[in-house]
């Protein structure tokens, strides 16, 4: 269910709702808005913090129903941990736990008095926007591929009100809007590929051209890319009953004539490997192979939404990856629309393969500022880095540092890898210009080094989102990564920073 947020000021005493959130530390120390809540209930907070009910420990809920004194009909208590230690990832963390915890209650709105909290080096603006986007986090419900349920007895919570000035509106108007792109995104990966191929991916871009007056879209089907030279991108989506597209998505909101910020994300609809096949546990996962698809997508929404003052092009290569007795092998020599040829050394290595492609088609058709591109592509990098940060490379150190401050700033955060041309030589070819694995030794380097080939000139960055775009598990949903990011960086270059 989408949430709706509103800002204002809270008296927590006197304000009528179903239920008001403050926040406690460890060691019994209240916040502001729990002092006075505890003040009007005659200690009710107190009593339990030394009754050992109310501990302070970070993410822990507590709830106390109709105390007396209070407007509010409960109070759901949250903690903060240590105060000492308190900084933006555990105010987020308190942020998620307690709209969990909201939702669970039987209640239809809310008022948090969480972003009164002190979040050092975080401004109102920036606990706003966070704690609106985790509400709307939790708030999410995968529910499309489900027979259709009745309508639940209980209220269901579908607003919240954020207590704060009017000059935090911009973080909750920039929620608002991230929040849009997250859930386009997620609902995009999460559904099966028997829905989302690569049609499917092409018809979602063409509404959003037609929602927008800004936007427009185009898109090329297999006939179109073949006569223009797309060889590597074709090769893959050869074995498949459904056919690749190239998804082309243009928002005209800066300047015309502007060079555009251009992003490219993988969208392997499905990836079975092809001939390299995988192993059959875990495949279910790979419908989730479309996830830098569906991050850049969801980001192009967040801007759009946004209104930002920018120019911005979205490239999705829609591909599905099966094995067939026209499907691609290894061995075979592939020649790419840069025109560098490519030795085939494992069908399971694609979505570079796609992404060389778009890249320069991207760079030739737009001559764009900047080009990051977003794939799931390597699950060396989930080696390297575990599920909490995206894999960044570039040779720019400016652009790279501009992406991982979007990530601090945003809490999805990625971690830089070296694109040194001393990795290059492990995709040394006897057969063609490059191979298209570098063998077991940083995968995920190579796997970067491979589409550098096909960015020379260009200011360009690469995010490997493997391990960051879902959640492990047969029922682990997407995450909606790195629409945040994506979108505080555009922020960011809107902002002139």
């Amino acid at each position: 269910m989408t949430l709706q947020f509103s800002l204002g000021p809270v008296a927590p005493e006197t304000v009528e709702t179903p239920c008001i959130v403050v926040g406690v530390y460890e060691n019994g120390v209240l916040t502001s808005a729990a002092a006075r809540v505890d003040t009007a209930s005659g200690g009710a907070i107190k009593r339990q913090v030394e009754s050992g009910d109310i501990t302070g420990k970070a993410a822990s809920t507590n709830v106390l129903f109709a105390p007396e004194g209070m407007a509010a009909r409960r109070v759901l208590v949250v903690g903060l941990g240590s105060q000492k230690s308190f900084d933006g990832a555990k105010f987020q963390k308190v942020c998620l736990e307690a709209a969990r915890a909201l939702g669970r209650l039987p209640i239809d709105a809310a008022v948090s008095c969480l972003t009164e909290a002190d979040v050092p080096g975080r401004d109102a603006t920036w606990r706003v926007r966070t704690a609106a986007l985790a509400a709307d986090h939790a708030a999410y419900r995968y529910t499309a591929t489900f027979k259709p349920r009745e309508k639940a007895a209980q209220p269901e919570l579908t607003k919240v009100t954020f207590a704060g000035a009017d000059d935090a509106q911009a973080g909750l108007d920039q929620a608002i809007a991230i929040a849009h792109g997250v859930r386009f995104a997620r609902e995009l990966a999460n559904l099966p590929p028997n829905i989302c191929n690569p049609a499917y991916i092409a018809a979602q871009a063409t509404q959003l051209g037609e929602k927008h007056a800004k936007v427009s879209c185009n898109v090329l089907d297999d006939a179109e890319m073949e006569k223009l030279g797309f060889g590597s991108l074709l090769a893959v989506g050869r074995g498949a009953a459904n056919k690749p597209k190239l998804v082309v998505l243009n928002y005209q909101g800066g300047n015309e004539g502007d060079k555009p910020y251009a992003f490219v994300g993988k969208g392997i609809t499905f990836d079975t490997g092809g001939i390299s096949l995988k192993p059959g546990p875990g495949m279910e996962e790979m419908k989730f192979d479309m996830g830098g698809a569906a991050g850049v997508l969801g980001a192009f929404v967040a801007a759009v939404e946004m209104d930002l003052p920018l120019n911005l092009v979205c490239v999705v290569p829609a591909v599905e990856n099966m094995p067939d007795g026209d499907s691609y092998r290894p061995s075979d020599v592939l020649t790419s629309l840069s025109g560098l040829t490519i030795e085939v050394l494992n069908t399971d290595a694609e979505g570079r393969l796609i992404l060389c492609d778009a890249l320069t088609y991207t760079a030739q058709t737009f001559q764009p500022q900047v080009i990051i591109d977003a794939a799931t592509l390597t699950g060396a990098c989930v080696i390297a880095l575990g599920k909490h940060a995206s894999g960044l490379m570039s040779k720019h150190d400016d652009l790279a540092a501009e992406l991982l401050a979007a990530g601090e700033a945003s809490l999805d955060r990625a971690w830089r890898l070296p694109l040194w041309d001393d990795y290059q030589v492990q995709l040394d070819s006897g057969f063609a210009d490059v191979a298209n694995i570098g063998g077991k030794n940083a995968g995920a380097i190579t796997a970067g080094c491979f589409l550098a080939r096909f960015t020379e000139g260009q200011r360009w960055a690469h995010l490997d989102i493997a391990g960051t775009a879902w959640d492990e598990g047969r029922k682990g949903l997407a995450t909606g990564r790195p629409v945040p990011l994506l979108a505080q960086w555009l922020i960011d270059r809107a902002a002139g920073l």
